[in-house]
């Protein structure tokens, strides 16, 4: 299998990037709230595909603040998992990130997603707190939030 091709989202992919989101999540974001998140200083939009000549099938977008940096949305459309596109773009971020003097990136998973809590904790996330009730289910029912975080390296391990 070829590697993943990870590359920046552009303001003129907000249509793709919507079209990406509403397939990996039952509640996806619109475009104008896409648009808004990926117009923010320090905003990182990716996009992931299996190899240069596929469709992308999967989306991240972080941002940066400071030493810290965040995961606000990071997703694989559901016939492409398993296949290194999440792994990824996680590992482009972080790269990234670091690049723009993040020291460490945080991220929030339900409690109960296995495959994507397998995925953080491969990658050296470790969790650092809980929200009660964070997601909504739907039909009245809630579900609790993992915060991971993992540290980045410094300029000086980067060197």
């Amino acid at each position: 299998m070829a590697a993943a091709v990870v590359e920046r989202a552009t303001p003129g992919q907000i249509t793709l990037v919507t079209a990406l989101h509403r397939q990996c999540f039952q509640k996806s974001w619109s475009a104008a709230e896409f648009a808004r998140l990926m117009a923010m200083p320090g905003a990182l939009a990716l996009l992931a595909r299996a190899d240069p000549d596929a469709p992308a099938a999967g989306l991240l977008l972080a941002r940066v603040a400071g030493d810290e940096a965040e995961i606000l949305t990071v997703g694989v459309m559901p016939a492409a998992r398993r296949r290194g596109l999440g792994r990824a773009l996680l590992e482009a971020a972080a790269d990234r990130l670091a690049g723009e003097g993040a020291g460490a990136l945080f991220i929030e998973v339900a409690v109960t997603n296995d495959g994507a809590l397998g995925l953080y904790r491969g990658l050296g996330f470790e969790e650092v707190g809980r929200r009660a009730d964070y997601y909504d289910l739907g039909g009245g029912r809630r579900e609790d939030a993992l915060v991971m975080r993992l540290a980045l390296p410094g300029p000086a391990m980067r060197a």
